[in-house]
């Protein structure tokens, strides 16, 4: 996602439909994280750490893209391969280079929180551990991936081993060091007698995350020469957490993304990792990056944006769709959740995306909406946020934690055409706050797709009946929502999928 003067051109790119992957529900899901450094990398790294106990990172890989590269030393000059970047800064031997040490420095303020972080949940890695994840990936310039290097070597080694687990491999710029692993896995391997074997074990474990391409290795040599790795490729809905937000977002929801908002939930008074959150106006300033003024007053007013409204977190999907919240997106990527909504490609069986036919009804435009498969999560994602930046200061007892939801069914059920199917559910709640349940119908992850009524939505245990005229085969997604009445209030989920019977 890059730079807020050239989005709305790169708002045009558009995808088609997403993704199918089964896993284990007691695992936690094995993930690399490549970045290249820009404001909202950095921004979407901060919240990332908050979360770090949701999933098993095994890789932090600094890498270039088409908006930074650091080039070769040298003085040896170099011209975008992509469009617009070729056309805004021409030949460059370097290009807004934040350098190779951010993440060090925001994992050392993650360790300063850590002791308190540990008092709210299980599983949070050490700093020591994250810091020993840290490689320097290729980075000379965008797209280079011509030489193994250290990130490129670690995203190797794990591709190989043999953990037959999914290794979630999060782009969040370009994709170039992640396609030189595999071009040295192919250069090793090729010409041996077990390339095939080879080959089937690093295509079923690796999926890529993609938001949008930011150099063209994946176009170039993922895509011919890997064509059975997987892709979630996020083209539309990320905007709704990146520069685009306040023209994506609906106004009654942008009270989330504000800078009164950012200021009492998550700026001040939550520790110093989330004090180097960067804002609008906030005063802070990038190095090596000439082009992040975002922390200037005079430029967010130059946008109508004021002191301390969000700037970006456009990568944050990637992580969002890793964390385990009930929804089973994880699953199957077009069922929907915190990490957006995509749906497989026409052309591609290994590839989903979204895209200008993948929407979801926006209740607030009262249209169908390309990014508010994203979107409809903004107030529960942020007030999740908001408990996490509590978690880094206060005690147990002051701050706020999930509930636990559960079926008292299966999550999956038949019923015939005019059948009456009960739902229920029960949940319970770490600090003894009351609980609000609600289920509704996610209309557009299912294939039925009329609206059906739910009797006693309001209830732990309600009723739903099958239409009439709904077809054998046919599914529709209900969804049980709980809300605890703790402050920040947290929500989380439990699906049913009703598929319809002859």
């Amino acid at each position: 996602m890059k730079l807020l003067v050239c989005a709305a051109s790169i708002l045009l790119l558009l995808g088609q439909p997403i993704f199918a992957q089964k896993k284990q529900p007691s695992a936690k899901a094995r993930t690399i994280v490549t970045t290249d450094g820009e404001v909202d990398d950095v921004d979407t790294f901060i919240r990332m750490l908050l979360y770090s106990n949701e999933f098993n990172l095994v890789g932090l890989v600094y890498s270039s893209s088409q908006w930074h590269y650091k080039g070769d030393g040298k003085g040896t000059r170099f011209t975008s391969e992509m469009e617009n970047t070729a056309k805004r800064y021409g030949e460059r031997t370097d290009l807004r280079w934040p350098g190779t040490t951010w993440m060090e420095t925001y994992i050392d303020k993650y360790a300063q929180v850590y002791p308190n972080l540990i008092k709210h949940a299980s599983g949070y890695p050490s700093p020591t551990y994250l810091k020993n994840l840290v490689r320097v990936g290729n980075i000379d310039f965008e797209g280079e991936m011509n030489h193994d290097t250290d990130g490129s070597n670690l995203i190797k080694k794990i591709l190989l081993d043999n953990d037959p687990s999914p290794v979630y491999l999060q782009i969040w710029g370009g994709t170039n060091t992640v396609a030189r692993a595999l071009k040295s896995i192919e250069d090793q391997y090729k010409t041996s007698a077990n390339w095939a074997a080879i080959q089937k074990k690093v295509s079923d474990k690796a999926i890529i995350y993609a938001v949008l391409d930011q150099d063209a290795t994946y176009q170039k040599y993922v895509a011919p020469n890997w064509p059975r790795i997987r892709v979630l490729y996020n083209s539309d809905q990320f905007w709704s957490f990146a520069y685009l937000w306040p023209r994506v977002v609906p106004t009654e929801l942008q009270t989330y993304l504000k800078g009164a908002w950012f200021a009492d939930y998550i700026k001040f008074g939550h520790g110093p990792l989330l004090s180097s959150y960067f804002l609008w106006g906030d005063g802070q300033k990038i190095a090596g990056d000439p082009e992040h003024t975002h922390g200037d007053l005079a430029e967010a007013q130059k946008y109508k944006l004021s002191q301390y409204d969000f700037i970006s977190e456009g990568d944050s999907p990637a992580y969002f769709y890793l964390i385990d919240v009930g929804l089973r997106s994880m699953e199957d990527v077009s069922y929907g959740g915190w990490g957006g909504r995509m749906v497989r490609s026409a052309t591609n069986p290994y590839r989903w995306e979204d895209g200008k036919t993948v929407t979801d009804y926006d209740p607030y435009t009262k249209k169908q909406e390309t990014a508010y498969p994203q979107t409809r999560w903004i107030p529960v994602l942020q007030n999740d946020f908001a408990a996490r930046a509590d978690w880094c200061v206060k005690p147990y007892k002051e701050a706020n934690h999930a509930p636990a939801v559960t079926l008292n069914h299966p999550h999956d059920l038949r019923a015939k055409p005019g059948q009456q199917v009960t739902l229920s559910g029960s949940a319970t709640d770490p600090d003894k706050d009351k609980l609000a349940y609600r289920w509704w119908q996610y209309e557009e992850a299912g294939t039925y797709k009329e609206n059906v009524t739910i009797n006693q939505a309001d209830q732990a245990k309600a009723l739903v009946n099958v239409p009439g005229n709904a077809l054998a085969g046919q599914t529709i997604h209900l969804i049980l929502e709980v809300t605890d009445q703790g402050t920040p209030a947290l929500t989380r989920y439990q699906r049913v999928i009703v598929t319809v019977a002859n």
